[in-house]
């Protein structure tokens, strides 16, 4: 059954007014149709308050742009290291107090 997963599928997805043929693993698929959904939606909203004034190109960029900020911001939420950090300072300064509490017993 894993392998049934692990198979290409031959999608095609419609990005503004372009169907892209693309092969992906058959489990990525619907991040694949979320994409396609995520973009058409932005760019829409950019073309409706652009178009005329702006050319397709750079209606295009800026819906490039507003999907990577998307992409960052949401990288950053899950950037652990802070949390890690804090985590191996913590369990030093609790083995040392417990190193500090032990050779106390120790010598009494």
């Amino acid at each position: 059954m894993a392998e049934t997963n692990n198979e290409k599928l031959h999608i095609r997805l419609r990005i503004y007014d372009e169907v892209i043929s693309v092969t992906v693993n058959r489990d990525e698929e619907e991040y694949y149709r979320a994409a396609e959904k995520l973009i058409n939606a932005r760019y829409n909203g950019y073309a409706q308050a652009y178009k005329g004034r702006k050319s397709d190109h750079t209606i295009a960029l800026m819906t490039l742009l507003d999907v990577a900020l998307l992409y960052q911001k949401e990288r950053s939420h899950n950037d652990t290291s802070p949390y890690d950090n804090v985590l191996k300072r913590l369990t030093a300064e609790i083995e040392s107090a417990l190193g500090e509490k032990g050779s106390e017993n120790i010598n009494k």
